[in-house]
């Protein structure tokens, strides 16, 4: 899920703040984000294991069963079901008093967007389902976007940038590393392909809470910590690749996020663990 970095603006426009957070009971993952990075112990880390991997299968399984006349809430509805059945609940639901298990934003829907009984999956569309299992303390996140039956070269192309941006992001994930070359890998693949990177959302760290520090930018800014990688770092990294501007606006509902040019957008993410050589992605879909 990606996360609004309230720190950080472009200058040009405020950034829309987030409802406040109703209160929540037996929901840990609402506290508040420590101010320091957290450096995950074994133990800890295999939990995350467990959490990363029932968001990998939720989303797996959703890949292979979506298709044009289901509803956004049909595809909530299976993954809140699968998230439970494995002995977790789902990280986003009540999260800031957000309504769904899942994330389902469609077309130029950049982020954010809430399922619904009434918005039914067409073919063509881009469809973003990004979901979070909290597991025994710990929350796996990740997103997937989904080209719904033929889509349009464009839509093609745009899908294969943002999945690939995310692996050359990660592919510069290693201790001694930094966020800025995370950053880097990706906006320089990105614009080389003739897509905007959107700047008004960040990944970031995630473990005891869904969204903790760092904020993992996606591209080259002096306006956010560029924080030094150290092995046992659990980030959640996750770059928005849209087709035309990089610029966004929010819906009245206050979650569902667009593009100000009607424009798609494509989104993918993992949650990846920082090694003293490189890096696991522990929501790797391949492994389940």
């Amino acid at each position: 899920m990606s996360i609004l970095s309230d720190i950080f603006s472009t200058g040009k426009k405020e950034l829309t703040p987030k409802p406040q957070p109703k209160e929540q009971t037996g929901l840990p993952r609402t506290q508040k984000s420590r101010k320091r990075v957290e450096i995950k112990s074994p133990q800890e880390i295999e939990i995350m294991r467990q959490s990363a991997r029932i968001v990998a299968t939720v989303l797996k399984e959703i890949s292979e069963i979506v298709q044009p006349g289901m509803t956004t809430a049909d595809l909530d509805t299976i993954a809140e079901k699968r998230i439970r059945e494995m002995g977790a609940t789902p990280s986003f639901k009540g999260y800031y008093g957000f309504p769904g298990s899942i994330c389902s934003s469609i077309n130029d829907e950049v982020v954010h967007g809430i399922p619904n009984s009434k918005k039914k999956i067409r073919t063509g569309d881009v469809l973003k389902v990004d979901t979070g299992a909290f597991y025994q303390g710990y929350h796996g996140d990740s997103c997937i976007t989904i080209a719904v039956g033929k889509v349009s070269p464009k839509a093609e192309k745009l899908i294969k940038v943002a999945e690939g941006a995310l692996y050359k992001g990660i592919e510069q994930v290693k201790a001694g590393n930094y966020l800025l070359d995370i950053a880097g890998a990706i906006e320089d693949y990105v614009k080389s392909n003739g897509f905007t990177v959107v700047e008004e959302f960040t990944g970031h760290g995630v473990g005891r809470n869904l969204h903790e520090e760092p904020s993992v930018f996606n591209f080259r800014t002096n306006q956010l910590p560029n924080v030094k990688l150290k092995a046992g770092m659990t980030l959640a990294i996750e770059p928005i690749v849209n087709a035309g501007s990089k610029h966004t606006k929010t819906l009245r509902d206050r979650w569902t996020v667009i593009t100000v040019d009607k424009n798609l957008s494509a989104q993918f993410e993992h949650t990846v663990l920082v090694t003293e050589t490189g890096y696991e992605i522990l929501t790797d879909r391949s492994k389940v």
